[in-house]
């Protein structure tokens, strides 16, 4: 009977050493779920790397290279400061400049001459007269010897200075010429209606003005308080900033709850004579309150976990991502964002490139500053305003996270950690699948499992969510996730047609969303069209 259990003791021990032995061989250096990711991502050049290579980011020593050589190379004084002005000569943003396509064709497919690598340079001269946006195409990188501008040939014209965005200094003045020049000539209107509340400025009315060249920007005043997009008081106004100098700004127009004031001088005498209808809003917590992101049921312990048995079926070198049956090359651009090239599927390009190109808001309301919301996000730049990704939350525990770098409104690069996120997912649906019962029952099915690449861009109230999926039977596809904040304005007078009422005195502002993306598909070849 011993000998018996010895014997069963033995095979026990045995068959529980080699089970450990072939999972740690299997499992490779992939975390466990409750841990970060590590995941090898080489960054060794091969030649077949090379390929991919062209279409990779710059590195922060690029962007160094590009702002030193147009430093000594532009003839004029570059303002080098971590938050420029408007009345500055400063670059603005350096990226990457894509190479034609023929050329990547030609060196991808012909053994042709790999591309000269360069750099995108938009800088802004606002200390020329006229003050003016100038694009320049720097190169070859690492080390440039050229600089062409090629704002004409992109734009057929020179570039006004009044079509830059918003630097956040300028948001700091304008806030400053408010509190300080605007608010003292509405004492009484501000004391007794607005009191004790510490307000934000928002820029909702964008782009400044009705027609091209203006700058005249309806603001929209909030409760400053986590999630203030959600606590508007009813004021609103219309600075024109044109000017380069703050002392020139002046206040043109003002609403309050429904009514025009062609001055805070007539806003504070219309209220002194009892002429103004006032809605006063209570203070909000400082925790936001309504708004707060602050968990409000308490957690009933860990729901599912993805788990990948043998470890990842993807593997990363560089740029570059082989899956399966599939292969391409990733990028972040700092204004277009997410973007992928050479998309590969058994060894076959079936896409040259799947790009994010825009996403639009148009809203509608029934105060000035949201009728006039036309948002073109693309300029606050999706890549820059990608940020660091929660493991388990925006992405699973065991997804692959990676770095970019920007250099955008800035003296020098800024790296984003983990802002971009690699996994692979079941798609909880069958790619294909069969019962039939009759003559004799059978059953056919396969499951889809997808790879997902992700990143999420936060664009002031709102949160994108863009992943670029490959599944397994060929097909290619994009998905979009929106999230965040909505934008809301006061509620008053016929609000309910121009939306939805979300509290007391707050209007959810109907708008619509236009997402745009460039396919640009090489299906049997490079001529391919579609009517």
């Amino acid at each position: 009977m011993s000998l018996k259990w010895g014997c069963a003791l033995l095979a026990i021990c045995t068959t529980t050493v080699f089970i450990l032995i072939w999972v740690l061989h299997s499992g490779g250096e992939k975390a466990l779920p409750c841990e970060k990711p590590h995941l090898k991502v080489s960054s060794k050049e091969t030649d077949t790397d090379a390929h991919s290579l062209v279409f990779d980011d710059l590195s922060p020593a690029e962007m160094i290279q590009v702002k030193k050589y147009l430093q000594q190379n532009l003839g004029v004084s570059l303002v080098d400061v971590p938050e420029p002005k408007p009345s500055d000569n400063c670059i603005y943003s350096i990226v990457l400049q894509l190479p034609p396509k023929a050329e990547v064709l030609k060196f991808l497919d012909h053994q042709g001459p790999r591309p000269a690598r360069q750099a995108l340079a938009v800088v802004y001269f606002g200390n020329q007269k006229p003050p003016n946006i100038t694009e320049y195409v720097v190169g070859p990188l690492p080390d440039p010897t050229y600089h062409k501008d090629v704002t004409v040939q992109k734009y057929d014209g020179k570039l006004p200075y009044t079509r830059r965005v918003l630097f956040k200094t300028e948001m700091d003045e304008i806030d400053r010429f408010l509190k300080n020049v605007a608010y003292i000539k509405a004492p009484n209107f501000m004391h007794k209606v607005i009191g004790n509340i510490e307000t934000k400025v928002f820029a909702v009315g964008l782009p400044p003005g009705l027609k091209s060249g203006d700058r005249k920007i309806w603001l929209t005043h909030y409760q400053n308080v986590p999630g203030f997009i959600l606590h508007p008081i009813g004021l609103e106004a219309c600075v024109d900033v044109s000017s380069l100098d703050a002392s020139q700004w002046k206040v043109l127009k003002v609403f309050y709850n429904g009514q025009y004031f062609q001055s805070m001088e007539e806003l504070e005498s219309q209220f002194n004579q009892g002429r103004v209808k006032v809605d006063k809003i209570k203070k909000t917590p400082s925790d936001g309150g309504f708004s707060s992101l602050k968990q409000r049921v308490p957690h009933t312990g860990p729901g599912p976990l993805h788990y990948e048995p043998r470890g990842p079926r993807y593997r990363i070198r560089n740029n570059q991502v082989e899956f399966m049956s599939w292969s391409f090359a990733f990028g972040m651009d700092a204004y277009g964002g997410p973007r992928v090239f050479d998309i590969r599927f058994k060894g076959k390009r079936i896409v040259y490139e799947i790009s994010l190109q825009d996403a639009s808001v148009i809203y509608g309301s029934n105060s000035p500053a949201s009728m006039l919301t036309r948002y073109m996000d693309l300029c606050y730049g999706f890549g820059f305003n990608a940020r660091t990704l929660i493991q388990g939350v925006d992405c699973p525990h065991l997804a692959t996270y990676l770095d970019r770098h920007y250099f955008f409104e800035s003296a020098f690069p800024a790296t984003h950690k983990n802002s971009i996120c690699i996994f692979e997912e079941n798609a909880e649906m069958p790619v294909r699948r069969h019962f039939d019962r009759a003559p004799k029952p059978f059953y056919g099915g396969l499951v889809d499992s997808v790879l997902v690449f992700r990143s999420i861009s936060s664009v002031d109230n709102y949160d994108y969510v863009w992943d670029f999926m490959f599944h397994q039977n060929g097909a290619v596809g994009v998905r979009v996730h929106a999230s965040g904040y909505i934008q809301s304005s006061f509620f008053f007078g016929d609000a309910s047609e121009f939306g939805n009422r979300v509290e007391e005195r707050v209007l959810g502002a109907i708008h619509t969303h236009d997402i745009n993306f460039k396919v640009d598909m090489d299906i049997g070849g490079k001529c391919l069209s579609i009517l």
